[in-house]
C-alpha cells in the first residue's frame, strides 16, 4: 500500500469496476482513463478475458480501475461461465461501478448486465451510467427520452454521456467518479499504471493481433501462453504458443505460406517494443488442443481464473 504525497489533502483511493455487454466500448474507456493502451481491443466479441487492472492517479486520488470481460448471455461453456464468474467478482469488492451502455440503445443483453449489477453488487453502492459512443447519435435531442428510460430502470449516482475517444470527456468522467472514492491511502505508487506483469501484457498483446488479423474467420476460443519469458539487459526474448481447437483453425493462423503467422508476430512484436520500451525476440507456435475453452482445468492451467 503506498502513502499520498506529503502535504496534501488526505488521500482518496477507490476499486471502479467498468461494467458492461461485450463490445460496448469498455477496454477502449480503461486505456483512455489509464492514459496508455493497457488492456486490448478488438471488433470480436470475447476479447478481454481477465480482469485487467488500470490505474490513475490525479492529486490526491487514485483511481483503481477493473476492466472486465463483456458479461456472457448466450452461451454457457465453462469459458463463458468463468468469465461471468470473474464479473461477479468483481463487483462484490468495488466502490463504485461505472456500467458501460451504447448512448440511445439499451437492449436485452443490456438489460442482463444491469440485472447481475443490482444482484451481485453491494447496497448502497454507486453506479455510474456511461452512456458511450456519443459521437455516433445522430440527433442529440433523441436522448433526453432515453435518458429518463434509464432513470425509470435504476436509481443511477450519475449519467455520464460521452465518447471514450475524446479526452475532454474522459477527464470530465473522472472528475465526476472523484466524489465516490473512499478517504484511504492509496493501493499502489503514484506513477503506477497497471497491477498486470509484462509476461501477460505480451501474452494480451499478441491475442489481440491474432483476432485483429483473423477477424471473423477464427472462432473465439482460442488463446495465446506465454512459453518463455527471458530478460537480457534491454531485450526481451519471448516465445508463444497459440493454442486453438481445430486442425482447420491452425491452418488460419498461419494462413498461405506462413504470412498471416509472420504479420501477426511483427505486428505483436513492434507493439511489445515501444510498451516495453526495449528490443523483443518474439517467437510464435500455434498449438492444437482440442475442447480446450470447454473444461476447467485446461481454463486453469491457461491463466482463467
Amino acid at each position: 500500500m503506498s502513502d499520498s504525497p506529503a502535504g496534501s489533502a488526505a488521500p482518496h483511493c477507490g476499486l471502479v469496476a467498468i461494467v458492461g455487454r461485450p463490445n460496448v466500448g469498455k477496454s477502449t474507456l480503461l486505456n483512455a482513463l489509464v492514459g496508455q493502451k493497457i488492456s486490448i481491443t478488438s471488433a470480436k466479441a470475447q476479447t478481454t478475458r481477465h480482469r485487467i487492472t488500470g490505474i490513475r492517479t490525479v492529486g490526491d486520488a487514485q483511481f483503481v480501475f477493473v476492466d472486465t470481460p463483456g458479461f456472457q448471455t448466450r452461451h454457457q461453456a465453462a469459458l463463458n461461465r468463468t468469465l461471468n464468474r470473474t464479473v461477479r467478482g468483481v463487483l462484490a469488492d468495488v466502490d463504485v461501478v461505472l456500467f458501460v451502455v451504447e448512448a440511445g440503445r439499451f437492449g436485452l443483453d443490456d438489460a442482463k448486465v444491469l440485472a447481475l449489477i443490482q444482484e451481485s453488487g453491494r447496497p448502497g453502492q454507486p453506479v455510474v451510467l456511461v452512456a458511450n459512443k456519443l459521437d455516433a447519435v445522430q440527433r442529440r435531442a433523441e436522448l433526453l427520452p432515453w435518458l429518463k428510460g434509464m432513470q425509470e430502470r435504476h436509481a443511477f449516482a450519475e449519467y455520464v454521456p460521452l465518447s471514450a475517444k475524446k479526452g475532454a470527456d474522459v477527464e470530465r468522467l473522472l472528475e465526476i467518479v472523484r466524489p465516490y472514492l473512499p478517504a484511504q491511502a492509496w493501493l499502489h505508487d503514484e506513477d503506477a499504471l497497471t497491477d498486470r506483469s509484462e509476461r501477460f501484457l505480451a501474452s494480451e498483446i499478441i491475442r489481440e493481433k491474432l483476432f485483429r488479423l483473423t477477424g471473423d474467420e477464427l472462432p473465439y476460443t482460442s488463446t495465446v501462453v506465454i512459453d518463455k519469458f527471458e530478460e537480457e539487459g534491454e531485450l526481451r526474448r519471448i516465445a508463444a504458443s497459440i493454442v486453438v481447437e481445430r486442425e482447420a483453425h491452425k491452418g488460419m493462423v498461419i494462413g498461405g505460406g506462413g504470412e498471416r503467422l509472420k504479420r501477426i508476430g511483427s505486428e505483436a512484436r513492434q507493439e511489445l517494443e515501444t510498451l516495453l520500451d526495449g528490443k523483443v525476440f518474439l517467437e510464435l507456435f500455434v498449438k492444437v488442443r482440442s475442447g480446450w475453452a470447454a473444461d476447467e482445468e485446461h481454463l486453469r492451467s491457461y491463466g482463467y481464473e
